[in-house]
C-alpha cells in the first residue's frame, strides 16, 4: 500500500481546493499536486464532513472505531487463549481412570 501523503500536504491541497476561483477545476488542481482527482474529492468531502457542513464520519470517528475494532480482535484473541487454557487445565486435573482417592 502506498504511504499515504502528509496532513500538512493535505491541509494545503484541501485550502487551495475550497478557496479555488470559478475558472479554476478540481482537476487542474489535483494535476498541479501531482495527485488523482478523486483523491482530491474524497480530502475535501471528508474536510467538509469533518467541519461539520456534511453528515457522515468525522475522521476522529473513524480512528475512534478502527482502535476499538483492534482492541476488540486483542481482547478476543486473549479469551480464546484463555478458555483453550482453563480447557487443557480442566483435563489435566481429572484423575486417571484406574486411580482411586482414599
Amino acid at each position: 500500500m502506498p504511504q499515504p501523503y502528509p496532513k500538512e500536504f493535505r491541509d494545503d491541497v484541501i485550502r487551495v481546493a475550497l478557496n479555488r476561483d470559478e475558472k479554476t477545476t478540481i482537476a487542474q488542481i489535483a494535476k498541479d499536486f501531482g495527485i488523482h482527482e478523486g483523491t482530491l474529492t474524497k480530502w475535501i468531502r471528508q474536510a467538509e464532513i469533518d467541519a461539520g457542513n456534511k453528515p457522515g464520519k468525522t475522521t476522529d470517528e473513524s480512528a475512534e472505531l478502527r482502535e476499538l475494532r483492534r482492541r476488540t480482535r486483542l481482547l478476543e484473541q486473549e479469551n480464546e487463549v484463555l478458555r483453550r487454557a482453563a480447557a487443557y487445565l480442566s483435563q489435566a486435573n481429572l484423575p486417571s481412570k484406574g486411580s482411586t482417592r482414599s
